[in-house]
């Protein structure tokens, strides 16, 4: 029997406390990993990994919830322009998106958004800009 290169490389498994294994009992969350993958996580402020930590955890089956910004903010330890701040970021990278009570509320519905796509190259964007104007004068 030939063994394959991969079983040579491959590391050992180990659990280190197999005793405490978590499970899922009623409410889950859950982060997806493209989060990192996708390159979010290095854009992602302080602020805004916070925020979107609190959103996820708190999300119904369907990622929605709708926490009045007062109360994020005293959870996440926010100020209300850290957190508008964090809000738009997550907004303008498809993390989330919110809807508004109404148009001078702002309080309103948060939805975890599937990630499906790179993050944002925001250099890119930028200089892109920077060259369109240049070119345009």
């Amino acid at each position: 029997m030939k063994i394959s290169q991969r079983q040579y490389t491959m590391k050992k498994y180990h659990i280190p406390q197999p005793q405490k294994i978590r499970n899922i009992k009623s409410s889950f969350a859950w982060i997806d990993h493209r989060l990192m993958r996708n390159g979010f996580l290095e854009l992602m402020t302080h602020q805004d990994i916070v925020l979107y930590l609190f959103l996820v955890l708190v999300a119904d089956k369907n990622g929605v919830s709708f926490y009045r910004k007062e109360k994020i903010c005293q959870a996440v330890s926010l100020d209300y322009s850290q957190f508008e701040i964090a809000r738009d970021r997550l907004v303008n990278m498809k993390l989330i998106a919110f809807e508004g009570y109404s148009v001078l509320s702002p309080n309103g519905y948060y939805q975890i958004l599937p990630i499906e796509a790179k993050a944002p190259d925001y250099h890119k964007q930028i200089t892109q800009k920077l060259a369109n104007k240049l070119f345009r004068e």
